[in-house]
């Protein structure tokens, strides 16, 4: 069943999610008025061009030097971590939602900051996690994990229903996902797996699905890349990857299969990293109206309830096949799932 409408924040912001009214142009013009913001070094998985401008408008808006280094979201994490006692960026924002953000809080290198366009907010909203309870990470957006399909090569009613549906021989050497030994955005989707079948079942599910890859690149994005370009019929990734391509007019759209994972995706700040007051007024700036927009723009759901986004999803479509994750399972066995796919399949 392909997932269509546009997405109602309404739906998803209740009032003790509201940000304050005075978060927009104003108090960023406010914030910028003065000082030298200095280099900002930021680590990030996400769309490079989409940062980029975000970068560009923070040094509009406020001065200073942002620097963004891309790469997937685990090998990030391998670098944070071998970095901790001496600190090399000041900011990690995105890995396939919140999963890697809430294991990386036992290695000890990122640090608490409640944003003031976000102290209201709960921890959990419509059954969303959009913070950590000491935040440690904030949300900044909405992704939905599904499938980004060529819509010359594949048909609407053959779309899988279930994720079990892609073992289908129909789909033999058609597919791609993400190597999750470097994305976070396959291990998301191979931790959901492993919660919705138990760990033996989940495995051979895996073992199987391995085998209809003709690809597992490294990088999140292109498995979507590889659906557009019809390398292959269908690859596993977040919405807004198949919304970005379907508005350049490539062949793409995106389906979601039942009981898939909904999750916000964070910004955090790095402990000790070297420039502590540019990180937070960039995480201020992420959830200001302009940030928010920047995100809008490029088909991300946005937080900022006076910001509307351009995806075609809606929060009916959403919580009709979102996922409950246990997040404290995740926690214990992120970085041993991390570990067995390396031994099973590298």
């Amino acid at each position: 069943m392909k997932k269509t409408g546009r997405i109602s924040l309404a739906a998803l912001l209740s009032s003790s999610m509201v940000l304050a009214a005075c978060g927009g142009g104003d108090d960023q013009d406010a914030a910028g008025d003065g000082g030298d913001i200095g280099r900002i070094s930021i680590y990030s998985p996400e769309t490079p061009d989409m940062t980029r401008e975000m970068a560009e408008k923070f040094e509009e808006i406020h001065g200073g030097q942002v620097d963004v280094n891309y790469a997937g979201t685990n090998v990030l994490v391998n670098q944070m971590i071998a970095e901790m006692d001496n600190p090399q960026a000041d900011l990690w924002y995105g890995g396939g939602g919140i999963l890697p953000f809430e294991s990386a809080i036992e290695h000890g290198f990122i640090e608490s900051y409640t944003p003031e366009l976000a102290e209201d907010w709960d921890v959990v909203q419509d059954d969303i996690k959009v913070r950590h309870e000491d935040w440690k990470w904030v949300g900044v957006e909405v992704f939905a994990l599904g499938l980004i399909y060529n819509t010359d090569l594949v048909d609407e009613d053959e779309l899988p229903q279930t994720w079990d549906e892609l073992l289908d021989p129909r789909w033999e050497d058609e597919l791609q996902m993400p190597n999750p030994a470097a994305s976070g955005t396959a291990t998301l989707f191979v931790i959901s797996q492993l919660q919705d079948k138990g760990e033996e079942e989940g495995w051979d599910y895996l073992d199987s699905l391995v085998g209809q890859m003709n690809s597992m690149p490294d990088s999140g994005g292109a498995p979507a890349q590889a659906a557009a370009s019809g390398e292959a019929s269908m690859g596993i990734g977040f919405d807004f990857m198949a919304y970005q391509m379907k508005d350049r007019g490539e062949s793409v759209d995106f389906h979601i299969p039942d009981n898939t994972p909904i999750l916000v995706n964070p910004v955090a700040l790095i402990k000790d990293g070297p420039n502590p007051e540019g990180a937070q007024k960039f995480v201020d700036f992420m959830l200001s109206e302009e940030g928010q927009q920047i995100k809008a723009d490029w088909f991300h759901i946005p937080m900022h309830p006076d910001v509307e986004g351009k995806s075609e999803l809606t929060m009916e479509d959403l919580n009709e096949v979102a996922q409950d994750l246990d997040i404290d399972w995740v926690v214990e066995n992120y970085d041993e799932i991390r570990q067995s796919w390396r031994d099973r399949y590298q």
